[in-house]
């Protein structure tokens, strides 16, 4: 299993084309310096570990399109630039909004063969990139963001997808962090979803009135297979959480328990190569592991 943890930035050789993440955890976020210092590298990636990866044979850009409110909503392309259209993947985002690391994460699924968007779900409440205090984020974006609200976009995000160069009836979804417990909820909300591979996701969240759910209690609603990735020296995600997730996937009859993997010697964040956490094995066992599922239940 493996689960994730907050700091860093750097560049990597493009051949290693693994990595990424980040998130948040309100509950164990809060308190400390590591996460502090993971928010500033993911505005500034700086880490030697940082993937850069080329846009050779890809097409990418920024672009917008109207939300189900009439709300313009931005998000990051990239994908193959010739070739018939290619399963979706929407990528959700850290509490970091759509950063740089974000988009090369984009770019590596494009890589692989994927139409990868990634939709800036903070939008409507500030730009998340451009916010240099943390409490400020959490306060005036992270928390305004409704649960609703979110898994509503990601729908129009498919949408646009699968009418903008992407084929739009092989649908993934995959998230890190804050975003990875959003691939859970998700999971559980669209009946058209292929499958979801989830990085250090909380699984048990504390509610507010604008994001009431918990992963682990929309376990039986779970309508595609979801991977989750989690860190062993996660203290924001304990072991203790993520086997109340395995069982809870049992019980209900979904994912079978090997479907969470949690990394050894791995802590939050450990796919984010901008950050210190980020541990290099995880990260491409992660990454391998992600590109297997997706091409498993995607690509078909």
């Amino acid at each position: 299993m493996s689960k994730e943890s907050d700091v860093g930035s750097g560049r990597l050789p493009e051949d290693r084309n693994w990595v990424r993440t980040t998130g948040l955890e309100r509950r164990h976020v809060l308190a400390g310096g590591a996460f502090a210092a993971g928010f500033a590298a993911a505005c500034r990636p700086v880490a030697s570990s940082a993937v850069q990866t080329s846009s050779d044979g890809l097409k990418e850009e920024s672009v917008s399109f109207p939300a189900s409110d009439g709300f313009a909503l931005p998000a990051f392309v990239a994908r193959p630039a010739s070739g018939k259209p290619a399963p979706v993947i929407v990528v959700v985002h850290e509490i970091f909004g759509v950063h740089e690391w974000i988009r090369d994460i984009c770019r590596r699924f494009a890589k692989a063969g994927y139409y990868a968007i990634a939709p800036d779900l903070f939008a409507r409440h500030g730009d998340a990139t451009k916010i240099s205090d943390f409490k400020q984020l959490i306060g005036t974006i992270v928390s305004k963001a409704p649960d609703a609200q979110v898994l509503t976009d990601i729908d129009t995000t498919y949408a646009f997808a699968g009418s903008h160069g992407g084929d739009g009836k092989r649908r993934g979804i995959t998230g890190f962090c804050w975003g990875g417990r959003v691939v859970w909820l998700y999971a559980a909300h669209s009946a058209q979803l292929d499958a979801g591979v989830a990085y250090y996701g909380r699984l048990v969240s504390e509610k507010t009135a604008l994001q009431p759910l918990s992963a682990i209690e929309e376990v039986a609603k779970l309508k595609a297979p979801v991977l989750g990735q989690y860190g062993e020296l996660d203290k924001g995600i304990p072991l203790t959480d993520v086997e109340a997730m395995r069982a809870a996937l049992v019980k209900a009859g979904k994912s079978p328990p090997d479907s969470i993997t949690v990394h050894a010697g791995a802590d939050h964040g450990f796919m984010a190569d901008y950050r210190p956490s980020y541990n290099e094995a995880a990260a491409k066992a992660a990454w391998d592991a992600t590109l297997g599922w997706f091409g498993r239940y995607v690509k078909g």
